[in-house]
């Protein structure tokens, strides 16, 4: 099932600069994995939407959890979502 994860970031955006590259390594790897449907930053720069493949929410968190951005504190915030995809 897919899981929709709305993120909010700090606003430091030279800590968000400062660890991207190993997020997007992490994300990387996610989706080789096929954990990872789809993610992108919000065009204002102050959050994310990542749509993780899991088999429960909790499931889900714990990909989240795992992100370098989370374990550095970039994520202030997320609300994690069932996501039925249409299109």
């Amino acid at each position: 099932m897919k899981y929709a994860a709305i993120i909010e970031y700090i606003s430091d955006q030279d800590k968000v600069q400062a660890v991207r590259p190993v997020h997007r390594e992490y994300l990387a790897t996610l989706k080789a994995q096929g954990r990872l449907a789809a993610s992108g930053p919000f065009a204002d720069g102050s959050g994310a939407l990542i749509i993780y493949e899991a088999d429960s929410p909790e499931q889900a968190e714990a990909l989240l959890k795992d992100d370098p951005f989370y374990r550095a504190g970039v994520f202030v915030s997320w609300r994690i979502r069932p996501w039925n995809q249409v299109f």
